[in-house]
């Protein structure tokens, strides 16, 4: 499936389709955990469409009126590396270990 098709659809075909890929995607990986699949590669098919599928209902639903906004304050994630950091270096003195 294209991106280029996909576009075309409308939101309640692209939600069904999403759906029954996924369903799909279940049964799949269901029956190659009990013998193998004549076709292995239709698991990675499956997992590209509904990313794509996905990735243009995201696209629609921000041009719909819904801006994204980028925030220049960090994440809770990355605020807590630093103090990881500085929790190492106070277990080693403060100093960098070297191999000389």
């Amino acid at each position: 499936m294209r991106a280029e098709e996909i576009r075309e659809m409308g939101k309640e075909d692209m939600v069904a389709r999403v759906r029954e890929l996924e369903e799909e995607q279940f049964r799949l990986k269901f029956r190659s955990a009990t013998e193998p699949l004549e076709d292995p590669l239709r698991l990675r098919v499956i997992r590209r469409d509904i990313a794509r599928l996905k990735t243009v209902m995201r696209e629609t639903a921000g041009s719909a009126g819904t801006s994204t906004t980028v925030s220049a304050k960090p994440s809770g994630k990355s605020a807590a590396k630093p103090a990881a950091k500085a929790k190492a270096s106070a277990k080693t003195g403060g100093k960098r270990r070297t191999n000389a």
